[in-house]
């Protein structure tokens, strides 16, 4: 049997620029999907509790009709949209039941308020057009202004339509995105994630991390402590919530332009790009408890407040985002990326391969202890990873 060709998926993202009344239709129809989130949701626990059966996203479809005598205002944005929004309840059941069989913390879907439902999906090409004049005509809006900032490639197969904060957003996803490879350059990079340095390539760079949530934690604070004394349900409140919000997502954007600028540098030089396979996610786990053997009702010091500090490092640092980026950059520009084991790395000479702890003089210092080569002890590393990288290959390829 053969195999399904790969189809080359890309996001784009542009800004919408609805009317007052459209924007209104928009809040409408967020709150008609809120509440069909919530039921659907609601149908599911409820069907499990008395009948010990499951209710998948099929057989919610087809519960659709039903809504035309009881509530035709839910599906006057058409029946795509509901789809689109039943999808989201099966994506957390299915996303719940995944965490339970690797036995991590499970985290059942909950209902959504106001607050935490803020994007439409239209799962297919229905219920919404992209028109010549690079404007987004939706069912039950209307035609809405969009920044047609570049040009979209492939062919548009779904939508996200989300509020954030005061402006609106689209996101069109596409399929058969062509490839743009290109000119090869000859050359290879092996990097190195940091703290103190985000980037270590092999050829010696350092580049510095931006910090952009510890640049911005003081006006956040400031904020959050503003946003605290506000009552609740009042709209003072409202608008300290917005701000705080809004904080959140200027460093989410800055760190994300950086990333975007960095990794696009890095595709444009390199036809191979080695990198470490970190596992992200235990590395910013809190430690566990030390219980008091002598005292069941107290713990140990077990340096939780140190790794706390380490851990917000790590997250400001967005390793795992940059990595991404340079991931599909590449995938599109035809470079090639490998990643490698990061043990060993940091402790063995790239000279003579021998391996040691004490290599590692300092954070920034490598000496050999074996042969005295000296250097930073992030390049070393970094020299190490490109090493391990062209070995990969040159298996692979003899395989």
């Amino acid at each position: 049997m053969s195999e399904k060709p790969f189809r080359r998926c890309r996001t784009f993202k542009y800004r919408l620029h609805p009317t007052k009344h459209q924007e209104q239709a928009l809040t409408r129809l967020l709150s008609f999907q809120r509440e069909l989130y919530n039921a659907a949701l609601e149908e599911r626990i409820g069907v499990w509790k008395w009948e010990k059966r499951s209710v998948t996203f099929f057989d919610q479809c087809q519960t659709l009709s039903t809504l035309k005598d009881v509530r035709p205002e839910v599906l006057e944005a058409g029946v795509t949209l509901c789809r689109g929004t039943l999808q989201r309840v099966d994506r957390a059941y299915a996303a719940f039941f995944r965490r339970v069989r690797r036995g991590e913390t499970p985290g059942f879907p909950r209902f959504k308020g106001a607050a935490r439902f803020d994007s439409l999906e239209w799962g297919d090409r229905s219920g919404w057009k992209l028109t010549e004049e690079h404007r987004l005509r939706l069912l039950g809006v209307g035609v809405v202004t969009m920044n047609y900032h570049r040009p979209l490639a492939g062919t548009p197969k779904a939508i996200t339509v989300k509020r954030e904060g005061r402006k609106w957003w689209v996101s069109i996803r596409c399929v058969d995105v062509p490839a743009q490879p290109l000119a090869p350059t000859g050359r290879a990079v092996g990097l190195d994630l940091g703290i103190v340095n985000l980037l270590a390539t092999s050829e010696g760079q350092l580049v510095d991390p931006e910090r952009f949530a510890k640049r911005g934690r003081e006006r956040l604070a400031l904020a959050q402590r503003s946003l605290a004394t506000k009552q609740r349900g009042s709209n003072r409140r409202a608008r300290h919530v917005e701000e705080v919000a809004r904080l959140h997502r200027k460093v989410r954007n800055q760190r994300s332009n950086a990333h975007h600028q960095l990794s696009r540098r890095l595709v444009n030089e390199f036809d191979l790009i080695v990198v470490e396979d970190l596992r992200i996610k235990n590395m910013v786990r809190s430690p566990k408890p030390k219980p008091d053997p002598s005292d069941p009702s107290s713990f140990l010091p077990n340096g939780a407040a140190a790794k706390a500090g380490l851990n917000h490092s790590i997250s400001d640092a967005g390793w795992g985002l940059l990595l991404s980026r340079i991931a599909y950059k590449a995938e599109e520009a035809g470079r090639t990326v490998v990643t490698v084991d990061p043990r060993y790395t940091s402790q063995r000479c790239v000279v003579c391969n021998h391996v040691a702890p004490s290599n590692r003089v300092s954070q920034a210092v490598f000496r050999c202890q074996r042969c005295g080569h000296e250097d930073h002890a992030d390049v070393n590393a970094a020299c190490n990873i490109l090493w391990a990288g062209r070995a990969q290959l040159a298996v692979a390829s003899v395989g």
